[in-house]
């Protein structure tokens, strides 16, 4: 076998191997049997959201044990026709098996990342929350362009974008921006976003031409369907109401229509002013803060799950994952997992897959991987 196919069937197997220990094989294929027991039991459809329930688990894990095994049955077959065609000298049976490994190659990448987005609530539409840090306007005009960045890249994948809240700032900007993202696994595509973003560049606002360093964070949170329930009282939260502010016409300026509620224990605060009726904001205000909470409780999880690995990473609020640099050069730096874009043109247009495949891939890989160092 040539060194070039070789390289490629190590990379597979190791692919597959990742794979396995993401879906946490045995354990997978046990709960299996036992669904595919509850499905046979006449009794089941006696409750139809729980059955509805199951048999979604059901399909989505045979599936992927299918694809698994059918992954790993094709690299065997290949394999023996390349070992079939040495022995008898026949070349075509060798090129043919070999291009059959390279597309098995593809079909494991695909697979790989779709193994990122099966998560609890993964395929849950999302919102997004932007905040300008210090630095008035130079953050606020940097806070701006992270919302456009993620406009864009949801339109790329058309997905629906709502604004929901909109606070702008007073020369340009945006103090802070909520945004709901609707599309099929939307969350799962946006959840290691959260974190602080910074920028550098020539600021336009400085008379002198200086370079500035601006930091604006991001916050993600999937939204909740009905059959996740979150129990919050309205004694639990603090609910305050006042004038919507940005375009939106005279009704949003001469009415208290927007709703900020704040959850007195944890401290979390949702803020909707994108309806024109105080009703209307109230009501999608709850479903954010039930979200933001479900999310903590996410995040709790995760916490437990990685308790055991020896270099754990962290990406919640104020923990920097990404340098954006405008000027004296031009790169784009994500500083979990090391991937760069010489074109952050492209990235603040929305070109942001290969940034999250590969912090998404360091989450089945395990550990936060190596230090990577910022950019000046």
């Amino acid at each position: 076998m040539r060194a070039e196919t070789q390289n490629i069937v190590d990379e597979i197997r190791q692919a597959i191997s990742l794979l396995r220990r993401h879906f946490d094989w045995d354990q997978a294929v046990k709960r299996l049997d036992y669904l595919n027991m509850r499905a046979e039991d006449g009794n089941l459809w006696n409750d139809p959201q729980e059955a509805q329930k199951l048999m979604r688990e059901r399909q989505s894990l045979d599936d992927n044990i299918r694809a698994i095994k059918g992954l790993s049955q094709a690299l065997d077959d290949n394999l023996g026709l390349i070992e079939m065609g040495e022995e008898e000298g026949d070349a075509d049976i060798i090129s043919e098996a070999e291009t059959a490994i390279r597309s098995l190659a593809g079909e494991i990448r695909a697979r790989q990342i779709e193994s990122l987005l099966s998560g609890e609530a993964d395929s849950n539409d999302t919102y997004l929350e932007v905040h300008a840090g210090a630095g008035g306007t130079e953050s606020q005009d940097w806070a701006n362009m992270l919302l456009r960045m993620y406009t864009r890249w949801a339109e790329r994948r058309r997905f629906k974008v709502e604004v929901l809240e909109v606070h702008d700032g007073e020369e340009a900007g945006i103090k802070s921006a909520t945004i709901l993202i609707k599309g099929h696994n939307a969350y799962g595509w946006l959840k290691t976003e959260s974190g602080v973003h910074r920028l550098v560049r020539i600021s336009p606002y400085d008379s002198n031409a200086r370079r500035h360093t601006s930091f604006s964070s991001i916050w993600v949170y999937p939204v909740i369907d009905d059959s996740i329930e979150i129990d919050v009282s309205e004694s639990d939260v603090r609910i305050d109401t006042y004038r919507s502010s940005g375009a939106g016409g005279q009704h949003v300026n001469t009415t208290d229509s927007a709703v900020r509620i704040t959850h007195i224990a944890t401290g979390i605060a949702v803020a909707c002013q994108a309806e024109r009726s105080q009703h209307k904001n109230r009501a999608k205000a709850w479903e954010m803060l039930r979200s933001r909470l479900y999310e903590e409780e996410l995040k709790k999880r995760e916490a437990v799950a990685n308790a055991t690995e020896s270099a754990k990473t962290d990406i919640g609020w104020g923990h920097q994952i990404r340098s954006y640099v405008l000027q004296p050069y031009q790169l784009v730096k994500d500083l979990r997992t090391g991937v760069e874009s010489t074109s952050p043109s492209d990235v603040l247009d929305g070109d942001l897959d290969d940034f999250m495949e590969a912090s998404l891939s360091q989450r089945i890989e395990g550990g936060a991987g190596q230090a990577v160092a910022d950019l000046d």
